[in-house]
Parts: C-alpha cells; structure tokens; sequence
C-alpha cells in the first residue's frame, strides 16, 4: 500500500481552504483537522460573520468540497504595520474521523481522500488545527509531516477550545505538540478570542513569503 493509500485507510480527517488574495495575487490556506474541532467556527471568526453562501467546485465529487466568499482583516502590528482587509474564498470539505479514537471514524472513499489531498497539497498555507480536549491525532500527525517535509509546505499549528482545558493540561499538550511536530503551536479560544490575533499576524508572515499562482 502507498503512504497516500496508508494513510487514507486508517485515518480520514476534514478540510476546510481559504484563498486570501494578498496584494492582489492569490494565496490559498488549507485549514485542517479533526470532527469538532472548530474549522467551521473559525472561517466565521476570520470572515466576521457566519458562512452561508457556499456552491460546489466543479470537477470534484459530490458533496466534498463547498466554497463561502467574504473578507478577513488583518490587524496592524510591528511584524505587519500595514493591517488590512483581504478577500477570502473558503473552501469547505466533507468527511470526518472521530477524534476520540485513533481508527474509528468514517473512511474516506480513495476517490475522495485524493481529491482533498490535491487540494492541500495545492495549497500556500496549511492551518492545522488541534482540539485541546483530545490531543493530536496520529493519523493528523502522518499528514503534517507528509505536507512539512515532502511538499515542504509552511504549517501553522493551531490548538482550539483551550477555554474548555485546565490550563495545565493545555501547556502538557502544548509540549507534547513541539516534540512530535517539532513547532510551537498558538494556543487558541474561539470563544474568548485568546491567541486570535497571533494567528491573524502568522498567516500575514507566511502570507508573505508564500508562492503565488
């Protein structure tokens, strides 16, 4: 079995891509993550309100992949003086795996996980988002260094719902993650919108530096 086919088997996840047009070239995100794990509520978040319009992209199956359009501002910072607001086109996807259990889930037709995959692979930006309630995900951690190291694509961890963690826990989880994915992560509340803007100023900093098509 390929690395591909390994890791469709055993470990089917959801995706969600944001195509932000910086500068007036486009630059694409791919948001990925468990079930729950608040893809949804943070294309909210970062468009200011909740997604509604959404249409298929042609060519792909059924179902698989929706996009909502709308436009995410970016604050003024030192790294980023200039701030600004940018437009987003989010690409939503079906198929989804348990977070509570490593092989237990629903599985991905091949069909499907490759075209998913295409459309990471595709992407300038991954955000990968961890739930602080269940750690991260081995299957999740296969496809990180797949995408860090054989497309040497710019990640950015994020790990979600940290309001709902003792934050001891959080800080555990936190190591745990800088060992296995070797990176600090951004600790994030789409709740309190603790760690929002730190996200916000690193898809600027990697926004900068990513591959325009």
């Amino acid at each position: 079995m390929t690395e591909l086919g390994s890791l469709h088997s055993h470990h089917p996840y959801n995706l969600t891509l944001v195509k932000i047009f910086w500068v007036g070239e486009m630059i694409k995100v791919a948001i990925i993550g468990a079930e729950n794990v608040g893809k949804s509520t943070l294309m909210n978040a970062l468009l200011g309100r909740k997604v509604s319009e959404t249409q298929p992209i042609p060519g792909t199956t059924k179902g698989v992949i929706r996009r909502a359009f709308g436009t995410v501002k970016i604050p003024k910072t030192i790294k980023n003086p200039l701030g600004g607001a940018d437009e987003l086109v989010l690409i939503d996807t079906a198929g989804l795996y348990d977070p509570q259990h490593e092989l237990r889930g629903k599985v991905l037709s091949e069909e499907k996980f490759k075209e998913l995959l295409k459309e990471i692979v595709s992407a300038d930006i991954v955000i990968h988002m961890i739930d602080a309630q269940y750690g991260l995900h081995r299957g999740m951690e296969k496809l990180h260094h797949l995408l860090k190291f054989r497309y040497d694509k710019p990640i950015i961890v994020v790990v979600n719902k940290i309001d709902l963690v003792p934050r001891e826990k959080v800080e555990e989880l936190r190591e745990v993650i800088k060992k296995r994915l070797e990176q600090e992560p951004i600790l994030l509340s789409l709740v309190t919108y603790e760690g929002f803007n730190e996200l916000l100023e690193r898809l600027a900093y990697y926004a900068q530096y990513a591959r325009r098509s």
